[in-house]
Protein backbone atom coordinates (compact mmCIF):
# COMPACT_ATOMS: atom_id res chain seq x y z
CA UNK A 1 0.00 0.00 0.00
CA UNK A 2 3.04 2.51 0.74
CA UNK A 3 4.30 1.77 -2.45
CA UNK A 4 0.92 2.21 -4.11
CA UNK A 5 1.05 5.31 -2.64
CA UNK A 6 4.51 6.51 -3.08
CA UNK A 7 3.46 6.34 -6.78
CA UNK A 8 0.25 8.03 -7.06
CA UNK A 9 2.14 10.70 -5.01
CA UNK A 10 5.15 10.89 -7.48
CA UNK A 11 2.74 10.57 -10.56
CA UNK A 12 1.08 13.88 -9.17
CA UNK A 13 3.90 15.80 -8.78
CA UNK A 14 5.19 14.99 -12.16
CA UNK A 15 1.81 16.10 -13.11
CA UNK A 16 1.83 19.36 -11.48
CA UNK A 17 5.44 19.99 -13.06
CA UNK A 18 3.96 18.87 -16.42
CA UNK A 19 0.94 21.20 -15.80
CA UNK A 20 2.91 23.89 -15.00
CA UNK A 21 5.21 23.81 -17.67
CA UNK A 22 1.99 23.86 -20.13
CA UNK A 23 0.90 26.92 -18.50
CA UNK A 24 4.03 28.72 -18.44
CA UNK A 25 3.54 32.02 -19.30
CA UNK A 26 6.15 34.73 -20.48
CA UNK A 27 6.46 38.26 -21.24
CA UNK A 28 8.90 39.88 -23.48
CA UNK A 29 9.29 43.58 -23.66
CA UNK A 30 10.45 44.37 -27.30
CA UNK A 31 11.75 47.68 -28.24
CA UNK A 32 12.13 48.40 -31.97
CA UNK A 33 14.02 50.67 -33.99
CA UNK A 34 11.53 52.39 -36.03
CA UNK A 35 8.80 54.56 -34.98
CA UNK A 36 5.53 53.42 -33.35
CA UNK A 37 3.04 52.59 -36.29
CA UNK A 38 5.40 52.63 -38.97
CA UNK A 39 5.26 50.21 -41.14
CA UNK A 40 8.32 47.81 -40.46
CA UNK A 41 6.81 48.38 -36.88
CA UNK A 42 3.31 47.31 -38.18
CA UNK A 43 4.25 44.75 -40.65
CA UNK A 44 6.76 42.95 -38.79
CA UNK A 45 6.95 43.67 -35.09
CA UNK A 46 3.30 43.67 -34.23
CA UNK A 47 2.49 41.17 -36.53
CA UNK A 48 5.41 38.98 -34.94
CA UNK A 49 3.45 39.80 -31.75
CA UNK A 50 0.06 38.40 -32.46
CA UNK A 51 1.09 35.13 -34.24
CA UNK A 52 3.24 34.78 -30.86
CA UNK A 53 -0.08 35.17 -29.33
CA UNK A 54 -1.95 32.81 -31.80
CA UNK A 55 0.45 29.76 -31.64
CA UNK A 56 1.04 29.58 -28.15
CA UNK A 57 -2.12 30.59 -26.93
CA UNK A 58 -1.27 33.28 -24.92
CA UNK A 59 1.46 32.00 -23.17
CA UNK A 60 4.06 34.19 -24.69
CA UNK A 61 3.51 37.78 -24.72
CA UNK A 62 5.56 40.23 -27.09
CA UNK A 63 5.01 43.16 -25.81
CA UNK A 64 6.07 45.93 -29.16
CA UNK A 65 7.76 49.69 -28.06
CA UNK A 66 8.56 51.85 -30.25
CA UNK A 67 12.07 53.89 -30.76
CA UNK A 68 13.58 55.80 -28.01
CA UNK A 69 11.05 54.57 -25.82
CA UNK A 70 13.06 52.19 -23.88
CA UNK A 71 16.43 52.49 -25.50
CA UNK A 72 18.05 54.71 -28.32
CA UNK A 73 16.81 53.68 -32.00
CA UNK A 74 19.88 52.27 -33.18
CA UNK A 75 21.22 51.08 -29.83
CA UNK A 76 18.30 47.95 -29.69
CA UNK A 77 21.34 45.21 -29.84
CA UNK A 78 23.06 46.93 -27.01
CA UNK A 79 19.90 46.98 -25.09
CA UNK A 80 19.13 43.08 -25.15
CA UNK A 81 22.69 42.41 -24.06
CA UNK A 82 23.05 45.04 -21.17
CA UNK A 83 19.85 43.34 -20.06
CA UNK A 84 17.56 45.93 -20.31
CA UNK A 85 15.00 44.67 -22.02
CA UNK A 86 14.39 41.20 -22.65
CA UNK A 87 14.14 41.52 -26.50
CA UNK A 88 14.64 43.24 -29.55
CA UNK A 89 13.79 44.32 -32.89
CA UNK A 90 16.05 45.46 -35.19
CA UNK A 91 18.09 44.94 -38.80
CA UNK A 92 21.59 43.90 -38.82
CA UNK A 93 22.41 46.98 -41.31
CA UNK A 94 23.01 49.10 -38.32
CA UNK A 95 25.77 46.77 -37.18
CA UNK A 96 27.57 46.39 -40.31
CA UNK A 97 29.94 48.96 -39.15
CA UNK A 98 30.82 47.14 -36.30
CA UNK A 99 31.40 43.99 -37.85
CA UNK A 100 30.69 43.89 -42.25
CA UNK A 101 29.86 40.05 -41.97
CA UNK A 102 26.31 41.64 -41.08
CA UNK A 103 26.13 43.30 -44.63
CA UNK A 104 25.12 39.55 -46.28
CA UNK A 105 21.76 39.71 -44.37
CA UNK A 106 21.39 43.34 -44.14
CA UNK A 107 20.97 42.95 -47.58
CA UNK A 108 23.75 45.15 -50.14
CA UNK A 109 23.68 46.30 -53.85
CA UNK A 110 24.86 43.11 -56.07
CA UNK A 111 23.13 40.52 -54.10
CA UNK A 112 20.14 38.55 -54.14
CA UNK A 113 16.33 39.89 -54.20
CA UNK A 114 13.72 38.85 -51.40
CA UNK A 115 12.16 36.01 -53.99
CA UNK A 116 15.99 34.17 -53.89
CA UNK A 117 16.98 35.61 -50.51
CA UNK A 118 14.23 33.97 -48.29
CA UNK A 119 14.78 30.79 -50.05
CA UNK A 120 18.23 30.87 -49.30
CA UNK A 121 16.72 31.83 -45.67
CA UNK A 122 14.86 28.88 -44.94
CA UNK A 123 16.23 26.36 -47.52
CA UNK A 124 19.60 27.08 -47.99
CA UNK A 125 21.34 27.43 -44.76
CA UNK A 126 21.11 31.26 -44.30
CA UNK A 127 18.99 32.16 -40.70
CA UNK A 128 21.20 28.72 -39.66
CA UNK A 129 24.04 30.98 -40.51
CA UNK A 130 22.72 34.02 -39.05
CA UNK A 131 22.01 32.14 -35.77
CA UNK A 132 25.51 30.69 -35.23
CA UNK A 133 26.59 34.22 -35.55
CA UNK A 134 24.41 35.68 -32.92
CA UNK A 135 24.98 32.52 -31.18
CA UNK A 136 28.76 33.47 -30.55
CA UNK A 137 27.37 37.11 -29.44
CA UNK A 138 25.10 35.65 -26.59
CA UNK A 139 22.23 36.52 -28.40
CA UNK A 140 18.89 33.89 -29.89
CA UNK A 141 17.77 35.17 -33.56
CA UNK A 142 14.35 34.93 -34.83
CA UNK A 143 14.16 35.95 -38.46
CA UNK A 144 10.74 37.71 -38.38
CA UNK A 145 10.78 39.82 -41.87
CA UNK A 146 12.35 40.00 -45.09
CA UNK A 147 11.32 43.36 -47.39
CA UNK A 148 10.63 43.73 -50.87
CA UNK A 149 13.43 46.09 -52.87
CA UNK A 150 13.37 49.52 -51.70
CA UNK A 151 13.17 53.06 -53.65
CA UNK A 152 16.70 54.03 -54.21
CA UNK A 153 16.31 57.75 -53.67
CA UNK A 154 13.37 60.05 -53.04
CA UNK A 155 15.42 63.30 -54.49
CA UNK A 156 15.87 66.87 -54.40
CA UNK A 157 17.84 66.17 -57.41
CA UNK A 158 17.78 63.88 -60.68
CA UNK A 159 19.76 61.06 -60.00
CA UNK A 160 20.84 59.79 -63.34
CA UNK A 161 24.38 58.83 -63.56
CA UNK A 162 27.78 57.94 -61.54
CA UNK A 163 28.08 62.05 -62.01
CA UNK A 164 24.98 62.96 -60.41
CA UNK A 165 26.34 60.82 -57.19
CA UNK A 166 29.58 62.74 -56.51
CA UNK A 167 29.19 64.98 -53.43
CA UNK A 168 25.54 64.10 -53.21
CA UNK A 169 24.65 64.13 -49.50
CA UNK A 170 22.68 61.05 -49.04
CA UNK A 171 21.15 59.76 -45.89
CA UNK A 172 21.69 56.00 -45.81
CA UNK A 173 22.98 53.31 -43.90
CA UNK A 174 25.04 49.85 -44.28
CA UNK A 175 26.61 48.71 -46.94
CA UNK A 176 25.36 50.91 -49.05
CA UNK A 177 27.05 54.62 -47.42
CA UNK A 178 30.34 52.82 -47.50
CA UNK A 179 29.57 52.26 -51.09
CA UNK A 180 28.35 55.54 -51.69
CA UNK A 181 31.31 56.98 -50.15
CA UNK A 182 34.08 54.89 -51.19
CA UNK A 183 32.96 54.05 -54.81
CA UNK A 184 31.04 56.94 -56.08
CA UNK A 185 32.24 60.37 -53.96
CA UNK A 186 28.83 60.71 -52.27
CA UNK A 187 28.24 62.28 -49.08
CA UNK A 188 26.32 59.39 -46.38
CA UNK A 189 24.85 60.50 -43.49
CA UNK A 190 23.00 58.09 -40.79
CA UNK A 191 19.68 59.72 -38.50
CA UNK A 192 17.05 57.78 -36.88
CA UNK A 193 14.52 57.00 -38.72
CA UNK A 194 12.16 59.74 -37.28
CA UNK A 195 14.31 62.57 -38.51
CA UNK A 196 14.24 61.68 -42.10
CA UNK A 197 11.65 63.74 -43.33
CA UNK A 198 12.75 67.30 -41.56
CA UNK A 199 15.92 66.19 -42.89
CA UNK A 200 15.16 65.77 -46.23
CA UNK A 201 12.23 68.46 -46.59
CA UNK A 202 14.81 71.09 -45.11
CA UNK A 203 17.15 70.44 -47.60
CA UNK A 204 19.63 68.94 -44.87
CA UNK A 205 20.10 66.14 -47.21
CA UNK A 206 19.74 65.75 -51.09
CA UNK A 207 18.83 62.54 -50.75
CA UNK A 208 17.13 60.12 -48.68
CA UNK A 209 16.27 56.33 -48.94
CA UNK A 210 14.73 54.30 -46.61
CA UNK A 211 12.54 51.61 -47.60
CA UNK A 212 10.23 50.36 -49.99
CA UNK A 213 7.70 51.87 -51.65
CA UNK A 214 4.72 51.47 -49.41
CA UNK A 215 6.76 51.95 -45.92
CA UNK A 216 7.85 55.22 -47.27
CA UNK A 217 4.67 56.59 -48.71
CA UNK A 218 2.78 57.06 -45.60
CA UNK A 219 6.05 59.05 -44.33
CA UNK A 220 5.43 61.41 -47.32
CA UNK A 221 8.66 61.47 -48.83
CA UNK A 222 7.21 61.80 -52.02
CA UNK A 223 5.78 65.37 -50.96
CA UNK A 224 8.84 66.38 -49.86
CA UNK A 225 11.54 65.80 -52.93
CA UNK A 226 10.57 66.10 -56.71
CA UNK A 227 12.41 62.95 -57.50
CA UNK A 228 11.76 59.37 -57.01
CA UNK A 229 14.76 56.93 -58.10
CA UNK A 230 14.58 52.62 -58.37
CA UNK A 231 15.06 50.62 -59.02
CA UNK A 232 16.02 49.64 -55.23
CA UNK A 233 19.65 48.38 -56.21
CA UNK A 234 21.04 49.46 -53.30
CA UNK A 235 19.27 47.27 -50.82
CA UNK A 236 17.21 44.13 -53.25
CA UNK A 237 16.17 43.18 -49.84
CA UNK A 238 16.60 43.51 -46.39
CA UNK A 239 15.95 41.64 -42.83
CA UNK A 240 14.58 42.07 -39.74
CA UNK A 241 15.34 40.02 -36.68
CA UNK A 242 13.88 39.53 -33.24
CA UNK A 243 17.23 38.60 -30.55
CA UNK A 244 17.20 37.79 -27.05
CA UNK A 245 19.60 36.81 -24.87
CA UNK A 246 20.57 32.86 -25.04
CA UNK A 247 19.59 32.53 -21.47
CA UNK A 248 16.41 34.21 -22.07
CA UNK A 249 15.34 31.63 -24.55
CA UNK A 250 17.13 28.68 -22.85
CA UNK A 251 14.77 29.47 -20.16
CA UNK A 252 11.29 28.97 -22.31
CA UNK A 253 10.06 25.34 -22.65
CA UNK A 254 10.90 23.74 -25.85
CA UNK A 255 7.47 23.30 -26.21
CA UNK A 256 6.84 26.69 -26.93
CA UNK A 257 10.16 27.43 -28.19
CA UNK A 258 8.98 25.45 -31.50
CA UNK A 259 5.78 27.69 -31.53
CA UNK A 260 7.32 31.09 -31.20
CA UNK A 261 9.64 29.69 -34.16
CA UNK A 262 6.37 29.04 -36.71
CA UNK A 263 5.77 32.22 -35.27
CA UNK A 264 8.36 34.23 -36.61
CA UNK A 265 8.22 32.24 -40.16
CA UNK A 266 4.64 32.66 -40.31
CA UNK A 267 5.75 36.42 -39.82
CA UNK A 268 8.07 36.71 -42.19
CA UNK A 269 6.26 35.15 -44.95
CA UNK A 270 3.02 37.40 -44.21
CA UNK A 271 4.88 40.48 -44.65
CA UNK A 272 6.57 39.64 -47.80
CA UNK A 273 3.38 39.15 -49.35
CA UNK A 274 1.99 41.90 -47.16
CA UNK A 275 4.57 44.50 -49.27
CA UNK A 276 4.68 42.92 -52.57
CA UNK A 277 0.78 43.69 -52.32
CA UNK A 278 0.92 47.58 -51.07
CA UNK A 279 4.07 48.34 -52.68
CA UNK A 280 2.26 47.91 -56.14
CA UNK A 281 -0.33 50.41 -54.80
CA UNK A 282 2.12 52.81 -53.73
CA UNK A 283 3.80 52.66 -56.81
CA UNK A 284 0.85 53.46 -59.19
CA UNK A 285 -0.25 56.90 -56.13
CA UNK A 286 3.44 57.87 -56.87
CA UNK A 287 3.48 58.04 -60.54
CA UNK A 288 0.09 59.91 -60.02
CA UNK A 289 1.63 61.88 -57.86
CA UNK A 290 3.94 65.56 -58.30
CA UNK A 291 7.21 63.41 -57.83
CA UNK A 292 9.14 62.56 -61.31
CA UNK A 293 9.75 58.69 -61.41
CA UNK A 294 13.27 58.27 -62.56
CA UNK A 295 14.34 54.22 -63.62
CA UNK A 296 17.97 54.54 -63.41
CA UNK A 297 19.29 52.84 -66.95
CA UNK A 298 20.47 48.95 -66.88
CA UNK A 299 24.09 49.98 -66.99
CA UNK A 300 23.82 52.30 -64.32
CA UNK A 301 22.15 49.56 -62.46
CA UNK A 302 24.60 47.26 -63.42
CA UNK A 303 27.61 49.25 -62.22
CA UNK A 304 25.69 50.22 -58.97
CA UNK A 305 25.26 46.51 -58.65
CA UNK A 306 29.12 45.90 -59.80
CA UNK A 307 30.34 48.46 -56.94
CA UNK A 308 28.69 46.86 -54.27
CA UNK A 309 29.70 43.30 -54.89
CA UNK A 310 33.53 44.27 -55.19
CA UNK A 311 33.43 46.32 -51.58
CA UNK A 312 31.52 43.08 -49.97
CA UNK A 313 34.20 41.28 -51.96
CA UNK A 314 37.33 42.90 -50.17
CA UNK A 315 35.51 43.43 -46.93
CA UNK A 316 35.78 39.86 -46.76
CA UNK A 317 39.33 39.24 -48.12
CA UNK A 318 40.04 41.96 -45.09
CA UNK A 319 38.50 39.81 -42.56
CA UNK A 320 40.38 36.57 -43.79
CA UNK A 321 43.71 37.97 -43.72
CA UNK A 322 42.59 39.15 -40.03
CA UNK A 323 41.74 35.59 -39.12
CA UNK A 324 38.52 35.58 -39.38
CA UNK A 325 37.26 33.50 -42.08
CA UNK A 326 33.58 33.35 -41.36
CA UNK A 327 32.64 35.94 -43.79
CA UNK A 328 34.53 35.19 -46.73
CA UNK A 329 32.69 31.34 -46.09
CA UNK A 330 29.02 32.63 -45.79
CA UNK A 331 29.51 35.17 -48.38
CA UNK A 332 30.74 32.19 -50.81
CA UNK A 333 27.90 30.14 -49.76
CA UNK A 334 25.77 33.17 -50.83
CA UNK A 335 27.04 33.94 -53.93
CA UNK A 336 26.95 30.52 -54.88
CA UNK A 337 23.32 30.43 -54.51
CA UNK A 338 22.34 33.26 -55.94
CA UNK A 339 24.24 32.42 -59.06
CA UNK A 340 22.49 28.81 -59.14
CA UNK A 341 19.20 30.56 -58.80
CA UNK A 342 20.24 32.94 -61.71
CA UNK A 343 20.96 30.18 -63.58
CA UNK A 344 17.92 27.69 -63.10
CA UNK A 345 14.87 29.94 -62.18
CA UNK A 346 14.66 30.78 -65.71
CA UNK A 347 11.88 27.86 -65.96
CA UNK A 348 9.48 30.37 -63.43
CA UNK A 349 7.11 32.97 -65.03
CA UNK A 350 7.23 36.08 -63.80
CA UNK A 351 4.83 38.84 -64.89
CA UNK A 352 6.59 41.85 -66.13
CA UNK A 353 8.03 44.04 -69.03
Amino acid sequence: MNQYLKRLALAGAMSAIALGAAAQEVTWRVPTSVPEGSPFYVNFLERFAANTKLLTDGKVEVQPFGAGILVPALKVYDGVKDGIVEAGHSTPSYLVNQDPINAIFAGFPGGMGPEAYSTWIYEGGGKEKLAEIRAAEGLKSLVVGIGSSEIMAHSNVAIRSAADLKGLKYRTSGPWAEVMRDYFGAVPTVVPPGEIYTLLERKGVDAIEWAPPSANLPEGFHEAAPYIIIPGVHQPTFLWEVVLKTETWDALDDSLKAKVEAAAELTTRQSLTNFYDKDMKAMEIYRASKAEVITLDPAFVKELSDAGLDWIGKKAEAQKAEGKGDMAAILADYLTYKDRWATESDYLIRTGK
